[in-house]
């Protein structure tokens, strides 16, 4: 008979390397999250400090400058729709892989075109990657790191933050050191393209079977007839109107200030850099208290003083709008955090994300065209602010309804009924997730 020393020394011994490539295994998968995570602002800030230069070269009136700085709300709402769709038909890694092509592919070939219309659908189809991975990346972190969503989500939101600085920092000195605008764009591509290397080894394994289950389950759920579906996507929305029109314009008011290009590019940059910080902070204190009202509320406040104070003075308080606007726009990972807490199951989660997601960045297409044909019409910057600040009002509001501790299950009509013939396999695989 074997001893139960040989025994146990054999269960060890094959537990040890399971376990050794367990860690390894969610390294990678962090580190993938986290350069995914850095590109998916990048190109939109960058373009954002340029957009003047862009404006020249390209020949854009101010509505049809709105139009490119629209884009990428609208290309997360269209494409970020078609994300459930996607995964019930193949493995997360390989759309994250598919996602930074196209991120790849659309900045490079947007930055060698002439042609207005050339250069908004090469950036549609790198903003059909991002929109992806957008809605990816929450359920990547529930699927690895179920234990520590709030930690990872606080870190994937934080390296979104780097990226939008960095390229907001970096994009006119580069343009000028290459003589190019076209330079200061397309630099960006190379971290695309580094970022889809950790997603290849588990892009090329076999997906696994609870995944499937779960997005599968994922398809039934359906925020859309509920309050809270409508909430949360009025909320990220109104919170997102605000940000892309910030993304997309806050340079060139800096530059109508009086600020050089360079400066103007910085400040830009300044916002985000001091929401770095707080990107950790307000996701891990929204999980942690039981009413997210308060919170909420003080980030939009913070928003609203510092559009008012861009509209009164610009110049001599830029710093200090900068620090309010980068500390209030934290309330986006917020969002992120609400969404999760304010669902029980995998699937619920996902739905949501999916729904609030996608209808809310179509709520934020208007945000940039607006700012862009008010500019236009006024040649000033007290009518864009002004929208900006009745969208934070209905930010609050939304926020309010979503504070409260209930949750999208519990709702009438969050489930469609399943047939009943997959009632059975629906209940497997809600309890596979569990």
């Amino acid at each position: 008979m074997t001893p139960p020393t040989l025994a146990v020394d054999r269960q060890t011994s094959v537990e040890k390397p399971a376990a050794a490539s367990r860690v390894r295994g969610g390294v990678l998968v962090l580190v993938g999250i986290v350069l995914v995570a850095v590109n998916l602002r990048a190109v939109v800030t960058c373009l954002g400090a340029l957009l003047d230069e862009v404006r020249t070269g390209l020949h854009l009136s101010g509505a049809l400058a709105g139009v490119v700085t629209t884009l990428p709300t609208i290309a997360f709402a269209v494409f970020g729709a078609t994300t459930p769709w996607l995964v019930r038909r193949f493995a997360p890694a390989r759309l994250l892989v598919v996602g930074m092509v196209a991120l790849v592919l659309g900045q490079v070939l947007r930055v060698v075109s002439d042609a207005p219309a050339a250069f908004i659908a090469f950036s549609a189809i790198a903003l059909a990657g991002i929109a992806v991975s957008n809605i990816l990346l929450p359920l990547v972190v529930k699927q690895h790191f179920p234990d520590r969503a709030g930690l990872v989500t606080g870190v994937y939101t934080l390296s979104m933050s780097v990226g939008a600085t960095a390229a907001a920092a970096s994009a006119v000195p580069v343009a000028h050191a290459f003589g190019s605008w076209r330079a200061g764009l397309g630099v960006w591509a190379v971290l695309a393209a580094v970022a889809v290397l950790p997603w290849l080894p588990m892009a090329l394994r076999r997906a696994p079977k609870v995944a499937r289950r779960v997005t599968t389950a994922a398809s039934r759920a359906r925020p859309s007839h509920t309050r809270m579906g409508w909430a949360m996507a009025v909320f990220f929305g109104m919170q997102s109107i605000g940000g892309y029109a910030v993304m997309g314009w806050l340079a060139q008011l800096f530059r109508d200030s009086g600020f050089t290009p360079q400066t103007a590019g910085l400040l830009l940059a300044a916002v985000t850099a001091f929401s770095l910080p707080f990107s950790l902070l307000m996701p891990a204190l929204a999980g942690r208290v039981r009413r997210l009202g308060p919170l909420m509320l003080g980030l939009t406040t913070l928003v609203g003083l510092s559009y008012v104070g861009l509209a009164v003075a610009p110049h001599s308080g830029a710093l200090v709008w900068a620090a309010l606007l980068g500390i209030g726009q934290t309330v986006f990972p917020v969002s992120l955090v609400a969404i999760g807490l304010r669902a029980r199951t995998t699937e619920g989660i996902v739905a949501l994300s999916a729904f609030a997601q996608s209808v809310g960045y179509l709520f934020a297409a208007l945000g940039p065209l607006l700012v862009g044909i008010l500019y236009d019409a006024t040649g000033g910057w007290t009518a864009p602010l002004g929208v900006l600040l009745a969208a934070l009002v209905v930010q609050a509001a939304a926020g309010l309804m979503i504070s409260r501790p209930r949750f999208l299950e519990d709702e009438p009509g969050a489930f469609a009924q399943p047939a009943a013939g997959s009632a059975a396999s629906a209940a497997t695989a809600s309890s596979t997730v569990a």
